[in-house]
């Protein structure tokens, strides 16, 4: 009692005076706090940085000045990014008395993009990427050609260590950057050349004409593409539905301007059920929208029904919702403007009401005209979301009866279900397993007071090529839905689902791989918010057991297979180890299973994310879809890989 009396004391006696308020001089403040500036120093914090340098590259392409950028990975996982733009300004800036150069490396909050005249319209990160990027990087080196010199300056972890200095003659303009991200600053600094030539490819989409090359040079890694696309968002929409079928040729392109600010819209619908609508502000991806998405749906369904009504295809007081008209939808809204307001500090949603009254104008004048020059597609479209409509409404009945029937039986757990005791949800978790003997091991195997164990018979519904109104009152599906407790479409409501961890758990083989993927398509398209806030998981159940004697181990993959063989052998190596394949979770005995795949304290679980709805649209679609070929060249290009899936 006496040293808690004493521990008040001391805390009352300590005062917050102005010595307390800890000023981070510099570029101090995005070593301290780098996630700030770049949103986390995990891989997709790594990859940003070149995103930073890059966005800089194409405010000059904005402006009309840069036609071309390169994208280098090198030896070492450095980065250089050069473009042949005007070139960093190399003379005094007049505030500081230091050459801009070094001040646009150097100084949060410096650069041509605080109304100085520098960019009319900016990405970026409102103008600190360049000296953010410094400060995270071990080195960094900026070359700029202008003016017939080439002028390069150098710097460590933000600090100069190479004043500008004029280093040869050149007959060319633009910069070069080079980079090597900082060690102690990220989890890990190698870089996935996908992950950069994904990024790129929808920079080349987004700025029409103009040439990005993006190039890995690291040994046994070495490739290189070449992108320029002269169609801009219209090439976006075709290569995003190329793995489908879309109900008219020709894509919709519709673009106009009004003062400071542009937009453009390029649309096709295609024979799935889903819609893909992808925006930007600035070239700078908008994942949950904003003031341009609203004025793009509300004038699409104002023209629709309008359509509609003036051609007789609808009668009466029929009329067509929001989501009837965007069924099977691919959109690409792209947006240019001075000002832009994002709401939040990773620029998720864009917040401008001037730039829904221009999209919402240009679609309402552009498609109106489009359809009356092209009846046939408006038929088309037309058909397309009536038909949506009545999917709609059968789906609707639907869920009515579902949720009167889970009233009458008082919300029924399905009778294969073996719940767990804990009531707590942040507290448990359900494994959906694949077959009734691996349900049954898992059964025997768990921890009941936290595990739930819900086993799947029989083949899933494959909801990719099926209508919600087919899924709802599905009997394989019935019992995931009721045993989540969350509801389905519309109606799910993450905060009444059962258990905070829901592992999917199958067989390490084909059939195991097409059962996650049906049970993660399901999930996506219904309820995306499991996937979104991080509920959903992948188990790991081991490829190999090896057995010495007394000693039994397993091993996830070849390579550690050979390794724990190694090993168990011994130093003389002449032990033998018989190793087995598990054919199935079903082989496993209960106490395998347990130790292998459902030991919080030994299994491995891989956490199913949505860093990108794009691509992972593309993907469903191009492994549940109706198109073979593409899914036939996937799984080909892949199968090496199959055993490395993070999912």
């Amino acid at each position: 009692m006496s040293e808690e009396l004493e521990l008040n004391s001391t805390q009352v006696e300590h005062e917050y005076g102005a010595s307390e308020i800890q000023v981070l001089e510099g570029l101090e403040a995005v070593r301290k706090r780098p996630g700030m500036y770049i949103g986390s120093t995990s891989s997709s914090g790594l990859h940003h940085l070149v995103y930073e340098i890059v966005d800089n590259s194409i405010d000059e392409a904005l402006a009309g000045y840069c036609t071309e950028i390169t994208v280098r990975i090198n030896p070492g996982d450095t980065i250089t990014v050069i473009d042949n733009g005007r070139g960093i300004p190399v003379d005094i800036q007049p505030q500081t008395g230091r050459p801009a150069l070094e001040v646009v490396y150097t100084v949060l909050h410096a650069g041509g993009k605080f109304g100085g005249g520098g960019y009319k319209v900016s990405g970026g990160l409102h103008g600190v990427g360049a000296s953010v990027v410094n400060a995270l990087s071990e080195w960094l080196e900026v070359q700029v050609h202008k003016d017939g010199k080439i002028y390069e300056m150098k710097f460590s972890r933000g600090d100069i260590t190479q004043e500008m200095r004029v280093i040869g003659a050149t007959d060319r303009t633009g910069t070069t950057v080079t980079f090597k991200p900082d060690p102690e600053m990220f989890e890990d600094t190698v870089y996935d050349y996908e992950i950069l030539h994904k990024r790129m490819r929808e920079q080349a989409f987004l700025n029409a004409g103009l040439r990005i090359v993006t190039e890995d040079l690291r040994p046994g890694r070495e490739q290189r593409d070449e992108m320029c696309y002269e169609g801009g968002i219209r090439e976006f929409v075709t290569y995003i539905n190329r793995n489908k079928t879309p109900l008219h040729e020709q894509v919709i392109y519709m673009a106009g301007e009004r003062e400071d600010s542009m937009a453009e819209v390029a649309m096709q619908y295609n024979d799935s059920y889903n819609e893909v609508i992808v925006s930007f502000a600035n070239n700078i991806h908008t994942p949950e929208g904003g003031m341009h998405e609203e004025g793009f749906k509300r004038a699409l369904t104002n023209v629709l029904n309008a359509y509609g009504r003036k051609t007789g295809i609808l009668k009466g007081e029929d009329k067509v919702s929001g989501e009837d008209c965007r069924e099977g939808l691919t959109c690409i809204i792209s947006v240019k403007l001075t000002e832009a307001q994002f709401e939040g500090q990773t620029k998720a949603k864009l917040g401008n009401s001037e730039i829904r009254t221009l999209v919402n104008a240009i679609v309402s004048d552009k498609l109106e005209q489009f359809l009356e020059e092209n009846p046939a597609v408006g038929r088309t479209i037309l058909d397309k979301a009536m038909m949506a409509n009545r999917a709609r409404e059968a789906a609707r009945r639907a869920r009515e009866n579902i949720r009167r029937k889970n009233a009458l039986e008082g919300a029924t757990l399905p009778g294969k279900l073996a719940d767990c005791y804990e009531r707590d949800p942040a507290l448990t978790e359900i494994y959906i397993v694949e077959g009734d003997s691996a349900g049954g091991s898992a059964k025997q195997g768990r921890d009941s007071r936290f595990q739930a164990i819900l086993p799947l018979w029989g083949k899933m519904l494959n909801v990719e090529k099926a209508r919600a109104d087919k899924v709802y009152g599905n009997d394989k599906l019935t019992p995931v839905i009721t045993a989540l407790g969350a509801g389905l479409g519309e109606d799910f409501d993450a905060a009444k689902l059962r258990y905070h961890k829901v592992i999917i758990m199958a067989d390490a083989d084909v059939d195991g791989s097409h059962i996650r993927t049906l049970l993660l398509t399901f999930f996506f398209r219904f309820m995306r918010p499991l996937i979104e806030q991080g509920y959903v998981y992948a188990a790991v159940p081991p490829l190999y057991k090896l057995v010495r004697g007394r000693t039994t181990r397993v091993a996830f993959s070849d390579e550690e297979r050979d390794a724990v063989s190694a090993e168990m052998r011994g130093e003389d190596g002449k032990g033998k180890v018989d190793i087995s394949r598990f054919k199935g979770l079903g082989e496993m005995d209960p106490h395998e299973l347990w130790e292998t795949t459902m030991n919080p304290e030994t299994r491995t679980l891989k956490r199913i994310t949505m860093e990108d709805a794009v691509r992972a649209d593309e993907i469903f679609t191009l492994l549940m879809g109706e198109k073979v070929e593409p899914r036939r060249e996937y799984i080909e290009q892949n199968a090496p890989k199959a055993m490395n899936l993070d999912y």
